[in-house]
């Protein structure tokens, strides 16, 4: 199975994301995260949904998208070069003294260490789900106690043409 990343453009309304998500399980897709969010227009919010299916069951998906009140576009992200992020914090076991060492396990991640307390701190890390994965396990060592994820964002990359590529 085929991870695919789906943007929804869709008016902002309430009931919105229950129609989309009540859509995704009654055609039997799971919903591997989801992230709702403001657009640069008003009154627009835009869907990002990481879902698993072939290509096939992907497009008829999109087509049953389209068909709900309040869609406006929906787009498969996956067909094309995109960039997407993650957010996590995650809180770790850590005395003080050990501050320094963790400060050196989480830098080359370019995560930063945003609270300190007397048994733990709490790291914040962006990147794609394999970095922030990564991260984790050379945090389990030394216990990871809560963890929290945004999900991905996506956005299309911009298409530069072949000629203008060179001089980039």
């Amino acid at each position: 199975m085929q991870q695919h990343t789906i943007s929804v453009l869709v008016n902002d309304q309430p009931g919105v994301l229950t129609r989309v998500a009540t859509l995704f399980g009654q055609r039997g897709f799971n919903i591997d995260s989801i992230t709702v969010g403001g657009t640069e227009e008003q009154g627009l919010s835009r869907m990002i949904i990481s879902t698993g299916g072939d290509d096939r069951q992907i497009h008829q998906l999109m087509k049953q998208l389209y068909k709900l009140i309040d869609v406006i576009s929906v787009v498969n992200l996956s067909e094309n070069p995109y960039v997407s992020r993650e957010l996590a914090l995650i809180k770790v076991s850590a005395s003080p003294s050990q501050l320094a060492e963790l400060n050196g396990i989480v830098e080359p991640f370019r995560a930063a260490i945003v609270d300190v307390g007397p048994s733990s701190l709490i790291v914040q890390v962006t990147g794609d789900t394999e970095k922030i994965d990564a991260l984790l396990v050379l945090l389990q060592s030394y216990g990871v106690l809560e963890l929290t994820r945004t999900g991905s964002v996506a956005m299309a990359r911009s298409i530069v043409p072949a000629t203008a590529a060179a001089t980039v």
